[in-house]
């Protein structure tokens, strides 16, 4: 396979991706698109993305997006080693924790988000603290009382790479995470495998 995935390090969208390519041992190309500069909205990138946002994975010249949309797709493409769960309702389980980030924590604290809420900063880090807040104490009520060294048990999981991107915008935006030692625990354990590391932002700062 030829991959080719446009991505912003710093993108907790793009991390999971990488993520994801990086567990399953995938060689794939990357083109950085710096959102900062707006460069998500050129017309070059336009043509990649119908939505304009990152990731964007290509596959033998066919473009994907939508982080949960391509995991899905490598796990078809590349069964082994999984990221999701063989047991039914456990995968139930992890499709429910990945939309709790997914669907109703990241794109509220997303910057096109911020901006629309208030042009002074402060109040933006304000906003983006609650939703975080408030997302990270449904994934821990969800999670429930899990054992292992990750959020279902002791293989990672798509859940897992959802989970640590979101931790680490939780710190940019100063959230207190005193409250999520279970949390903490798996962040711990999720970034101390090679693939996490090596789809971490620092790996990919400019």
């Amino acid at each position: 396979m030829d991959l080719l995935l446009h991505h912003y390090y710093r993108s907790s969208s793009s991390w999971r991706v990488r993520w994801a390519l990086e567990e399953k041992g995938l060689a794939y190309r990357a083109v950085a698109v710096n959102l900062l500069a707006s460069e998500q909205r050129s017309d070059d990138y336009g043509a990649v993305s119908p939505t304009a946002f990152v990731p964007a994975l290509s596959i033998d010249g066919r473009t994907f997006t939508e982080s949960v949309a391509i995991i899905e797709l490598l796990e078809e493409l590349v069964p082994t080693p999984p990221l999701r769960p063989a047991d039914l309702l456990a995968r139930a389980r992890m499709r429910q924790l990945v939309e709790i980030v997914n669907a109703g924590t990241q794109p509220l604290q997303n910057l096109s988000i911020l901006t629309r809420i208030s042009p002074d900063r402060s109040a933006q880090a304000e906003w983006a603290r609650a939703m975080i807040e408030r997302g990270l104490a449904a994934f821990s009520r969800a999670l429930g009382p899990t054992g292992g060294a990750y959020c279902l048990g002791d293989d990672v999981s798509m859940a897992d790479l959802f989970l640590v991107p979101q931790l680490y915008n939780a710190r940019r935006f100063e959230v207190a995470l005193a409250p999520f030692g279970r949390l903490l625990e798996i962040e711990a354990a999720c970034l101390a495998r090679d693939a996490c590391q090596r789809a971490a932002p620092d790996a990919w700062q400019p």
